[in-house]
């Protein structure tokens, strides 16, 4: 017998809770039903909150009269289109997530605390009494009152509060007062569009290279109404921006709008410098974690009301509710930073972008110089169109590799001889040089020269990074800051650095070429936009001769005039536990070498190692980033790990170690049972500790599950982690699912 409630039309709402279900509700008494997608406040328990329509039904579980009715509609219009909410429903089942916090990621802040889908501007204007009190002299005690009366009695009709602000500081008090004396009045008025103009002159086109011209034809001349994704793989230099740039031409010029993806705040300002110099006319808006809640939600409105029709931003800009949407591009597709990796919401959204593509049935473009072996395994399978830029851009040659064999060379703090000797040679001949080291900090460790005691984290199973300069021990992985002691605490002897990172290495060039000018890149240094910008600027107008930094410094920066890179430490990549490692370092160096011998001089890349005979280096040196893919991508096949098979990694968290491995037994003891009802085609390795089992005084374990099938692999997802859920060891740890792990901890 059916018991479900039929209904004329029933609300059926996300709202953000951890809770795996959407929740039915009735519609408002009066008015239109609201659309899909559409933000409301709805009775939640004992309070209001703020919940998206997913569907509208005509049948619900829940008893007529139990069901409650909607509070307030928020949106004359939904806050997503059809599409976009289809690609936050799907997201939803791909990542195994509650809808209501897959969407609550999608808004800005704001938004999701119920601001208004339109922007709105405070005004202030006179009234009647006071334009009569202005002529008869009022006030006459208040210098501030009678400033701000006299302004707003010339205003035509109202001034705007920020106007006020920058003419009057400290107007505030005055108007309340005027307000309170029925002088003066505040209203909202809608605010003009947040999208940015460039003010600069159009620039002139550069002339294509011959694989430019036809990446380009070939991209334009496929249907502009159809998915299809191309991978864009060209060298570091190749020119991949000016494809870009003149696919956009074509998008705009059609009427329709352009996202473009990258990966770190830090490539932000130099992409939307190029593309506002190619489109001064064009509207465009930036969303990044960078902005202010405010400036972030005045730039998604102005995507939503389509006044921009271009938007440039990071990770979470795929969400970015842009209406008639015709192209999309993903610049340095492989780069980690693009999967969301901590917290609750665990996407790629170089993988969302790929699927909202196909929901709106547009061109993608995933561009990168060392394309990921998931993006190239695509490729081979035909789902992606490969397009190869072998050369680079205005006859510019390809970087000299070399490496430096350590065991054969004298060292000083991380710099071997033959660098330091080839970096004079390169600053006497006018270039610049680019030195990588990943690791923060002034050294790595702080070790005791008697008893051996090493600097520990207290809350984590990691050693504390020194940083000399601010003479304080911090840990990297939970932020835990004290102070650089001067003997060891153990026994009292004297504390010596042991090993290299981004502030020793500054230090170290800068006794080795004293009067040299000398910019560092990295987290420590570089924590907004504009300090990366002033950075930028530095090297870019050549008052810093030497740029020492970490990954920062190769993700997509185009400095002409270096001449060399050194890359200090390639072998912290080659033994690594996780599978992925190999594939990371050979991107690094390649993108390192890629900043090197960008201009009219050719440019040489020296690689530090203790293993020259590493089939890794050998491989990249010999045969370039495609030989290594190709050896990667057979090793990867040989042992069943992705792209030749699927992977989700449960992870959990606890005060006690024996509570997060006991919570994964527990989800592995059902997961066994249904392999044995012949219902599970995966295989689970682990429970394990992580690599680093303590981090910020809670202890994290993993259990992963493989499969040759992805429908195989979701199937049981859907299946399991309901009953994970009842499990009463849940109750004892933190835990979430990653669907496509990128680090197996």
């Amino acid at each position: 017998m059916d018991n479900r409630t039929v209904v004329k039309s029933l609300l059926r709402i996300a709202v953000d809770t951890p809770l795996r279900r959407t929740f039915d509700y009735l519609p408002p008494h009066e008015g239109e039903v609201p659309a899909p997608g559409s933000r409301l406040r709805v009775p939640f328990g004992n309070r209001l909150v703020i919940g998206v329509v997913v569907s509208i039904e005509s049948q619900s579980d829940v008893p007529e009269d139990k069901l409650k009715r909607i509070s307030e509609v928020i949106d004359a219009h939904p806050v997503f289109d059809d599409a976009l909410l289809k690609l936050l429903c799907w997201a939803g089942d791909y990542y195994h997530h509650p809808l209501g916090e897959v969407i609550a990621t999608a808004l800005p802040k704001l938004a999701r605390e119920g601001a208004s889908l339109a922007a709105r501007r405070e005004v202030w204007a006179a009234t009647a009494a006071g334009r009569e009190a202005h002529r008869a002299g009022e006030p006459t005690r208040a210098p501030k009152q009678r400033r701000l009366l006299q302004r707003l009695v010339a205003a035509p009709q109202t001034v705007d509060a920020d106007t006020l602000t920058a003419e009057l500081p400290g107007w505030r008090d005055a108007a309340r007062a005027l307000a309170t004396r029925g002088w003066a009045s505040a209203a909202e008025a809608p605010a003009p569009s947040a999208a940015i103009v460039s003010n600069a002159a159009a620039a002139v086109l550069p002339t294509l290279s011959d694989e430019q011209a036809q990446a380009v034809e070939r991209i334009s001349h496929a249907d502009p109404a159809t998915f299809h994704a191309w991978l864009l793989h060209g060298i570091t230099g190749s020119g991949k921006t000016e494809i870009y740039l003149r696919l956009a031409a074509d998008t705009l010029a059609r009427g329709r709008r352009v996202l473009v993806l990258v990966p770190e705040i830090g490539l932000t300002p130099q992409l939307v410098g190029r593309f506002a110099a190619r489109f001064p006319d064009v509207p465009y808006a930036v969303l990044h974690s960078g902005l202010t809640d405010g400036e972030r939600l005045a730039a998604w409105r102005a995507a939503h009301d389509g006044s921009a029709r271009l938007v440039l931003g990071t990770r979470s800009a795929v969400f970015a509710p842009l209406p008639d949407l015709g192209l999309l591009i993903v610049d340095e597709e492989h780069d980690p930073s693009f999967k969301q990796q901590e917290g609750g919401f665990r996407y790629s959204a170089r993988d969302l972008a790929v699927v909202r593509a196909q929901i709106l049935g547009v061109p993608i473009v995933l561009g990168s110089a060392t394309p990921s072996l998931e993006t190239l395994h695509n490729a081979t399978l035909g789902r992606y169109t490969r397009l190869t830029l072998s050369r680079r851009a205005a006859a510019a040659r390809p970087p000299v590799l070399r490496l430096l064999d350590l065991r054969a060379e004298r060292v000083h703090a991380g710099l071997s001889t033959t660098a330091v000797t080839t970096m004079q040679q390169h600053l006497a001949d006018g270039g610049q040089i680019l030195v990588y080291i990943n690791r923060r900090g002034y050294a790595p460790t702080l070790a005791c020269t008697a008893c051996g005691w090493i600097a520990p984290c207290q809350a984590c199973d990691a050693r504390m990074t020194v940083y000399r300069n601010a003479a304080r021990l911090r840990c990297h992985h939970c932020g835990a800051d004290r102070d650089l002691p001067r003997q060891c605490p153990t026994c009292g002897y004297a504390v010596k650095t042991v090993g290299q990172g981004t502030e020793r290495v500054e230090e170290t060039l800068g006794e080795t070429f004293p009067g040299v000018s000398i910019a560092r890149l990295d987290r420590d240094v570089v924590r907004h936009s504009d300090e990366l910008e002033a950075v930028m600027t530095r090297v870019a107008s050549g008052a810093a001769r030497i740029l020492v930094g970490t990954q920062m410094v190769a993700k997509g920066h185009d400095f002409p005039a270096v001449t060399l890179a050194v890359v200090l430490n390639a072998d912290q990549g080659l033994f690594n536990t996780d599978f992925r490692a190999a594939e990371r370092l050979a991107q690094t160096i390649v993108q390192v070498a890629g900043r090197a011998g960008r201009g009219e001089r050719g440019g040489l890349v020296l690689i530090q190692t203790e293993y020259p005979e590493h089939p890794l280096l050998t491989s990249l040196l010999d045969g370039g980033y495609d030989a290594f893919a190709k050896t990667a991508l057979e090793e990867r096949r040989a042992a069943g790990w992705p792209p030749f098979a699927r992977l989700a990694a449960l992870r959990a968290s606890a005060l006690q170690a024996a509570h997060a491995i006991a919570f994964l037994e527990a989800a592995r003891a059902i997961a066994a049972e249904s392999m044995r009802r012949g219902e599970a085609p995966v295989r689970l390795l682990g429970p394990a500790p992580a690599a680093m089992a303590r981090r910020a005084d809670r202890h994290h374990a993993q259990l992963l599950i493989e499969s040759t099938e992805r429908s195989a692999l979701h199937r049981f997802l859907a299946a399991w982690l309901p009953q994970i859920e009842t499990l009463p060891a849940a109750r004892r740890v933190r835990y979430a699912l990653d669907v496509d792990p990128l680090e197996l901890f």
